[in-house]
């Protein structure tokens, strides 16, 4: 800081100016890629990189502004891209501003607010080239783009070790995971510097049977459409929540519908396994989940209900090994959406020891299971935090004094 501070009393001891956007930069359209061959050019939409070409639109530094849709996500590049209608480039007078600077004054403008419509989020050059930023000289200029970026280095790799330390953790879990469920004689050797004793499967009766055996009963869900959920009524699961909200078991829906909408509806209840018999990765169909809680809930379509008299949570955790996956993706083909049956189902097959032994296992795993969720809720935690130091610290490097008129 004490360079910049030394910069700021040489350079611009007075104040800074703030200049409207029209003032240094032409904000650009974008247009169709559809034409070109493919190549080794980005194409930028609002939502980032959509496909490669062999044209350029632009070949110098520019700032991307989402025209359309996610407009608070700047883009800055300095290669050659494309760019399509829904997002704008900019020619920005390097003699004036930086184009990083430019980047960085932009994401502390938040051009959300800007919003011109009702609907799809969007904005227009009119608006845009009236915002003001500050314009210190180009060394003030290059020194805080210095800082920043330092700044922003730095998180990138907290990002990249705790992303790291997460994957690592989870492919213990699921290493473990599967060794205690396997019921076989082979090496367990402690790869991973972590002792978790299996079950001495030579002394135990481990009987291998089919879903249709173990059921008793099978059934599917009835439809609730995502404008019938309700922040009140009766707990309910949509397919799609067991995907991206559920892990191996849970104890509380996020979901509530009222229940005189669904009148044919299907319940499930305290140890029923569900099923989410569609999907859009082969590798991912029939996710599955054990219910705890002790409310009565409603199934919504695309799921399968298992009732049972085996524990859970057992029966989750082999039903999420990878051979079992291995089993419930079999025979399937890729297209947009994947579908399971109830037929399909009850062909896989897991190991089913005594309950006493189920429970050891259990117990194990949900050891095993919240220390990753631990890390899981830490890391977007710390990320927050480190996101919003970040964004403090540029708010006030970007902070001047405005020069007098």
């Amino acid at each position: 800081m004490s360079r910049l501070q030394t910069l700021l009393d040489e350079l611009c001891p007075d104040g800074v100016e703030y200049k409207p956007l029209s003032s240094f930069l032409m904000i650009r359209n974008g247009s169709d890629y559809k034409q070109f061959a493919p190549g080794e050019i980005p194409v930028y939409g609002s939502g980032g990189v959509m496909a490669y070409v062999d044209t350029a639109a632009y070949s110098k530094p520019s700032v991307l502004i989402p025209r359309k849709g996610s407009i608070d996500k700047l883009y800055y590049v300095d290669t050659p891209f494309w760019n399509v209608d829904t997002i704008f480039y900019t020619e920005i007078d390097e003699t004036i501003a930086l184009p990083r600077y430019v980047y960085f004054c932009l994401q502390k403008e938040h051009l959300e607010r800007l919003n011109t419509a009702g609907g799809v989020p969007s904005l227009t050059q009119a608006v845009l080239n009236k915002v003001k930023i500050p314009i210190p000289p180009l060394p003030v200029q290059a020194e805080i783009v210095r800082i920043l970026d330092a700044f922003m280095e730095r998180t990138a790799e907290l990002t990249d070790k705790l992303h790291a330390e997460l994957i690592a953790r989870r492919k213990q879990y699921e290493y473990y995971r599967d060794s205690l469920l396997s019921f076989d004689n082979a090496d367990k050797s402690d790869n991973y510097n972590i002792v978790i004793p299996p079950p001495e499967s030579s002394k135990i009766r481990v009987k291998f049977a089919k879903i249709a055996e173990i059921a008793t009963e099978i059934y599917r869900g009835s439809g609730i459409t995502r404008n019938q959920v309700t922040d009140c009524g009766v707990p309910c699961v949509r397919y799609g929540e067991i995907y991206t909200d559920y892990g191996v078991w849970f104890d509380k829906c996020r979901s509530h519908v009222d229940e005189a909408s669904v009148p044919n509806g299907k319940y499930f209840e305290h140890g029923d396994i569900l099923f989410a018999i569609t999907g859009e990765k082969i590798e991912d169909i029939a996710k599955s989940c054990a219910y705890v809680g002790y409310e009565r809930c409603l199934a919504g379509g695309d799921i399968v209900v298992m009732k049972h008299n085996q524990n859970p949570k057992y029966l989750s955790y082999a039903l999420s090994t990878s051979n079992a996956q291995q089993q419930k993706s079999k025979g399937k083909t890729k297209s947009k959406v994947v579908h399971a049956s109830i037929p399909s189902l009850q062909e896989i097959v897991i190991p089913i020891p005594p309950l006493d032994v189920q429970e050891r296992i259990v117990a194990i795993l949900d050891r095993f299971d919240a220390l990753c969720n631990d890390l899981t809720s830490g890391l977007p935690a710390e990320l927050v935090a480190r996101r919003k130091q970040y964004e403090y610290y540029r708010d006030k490097l970007l902070s001047f004094r405005q020069l007098d008129a």
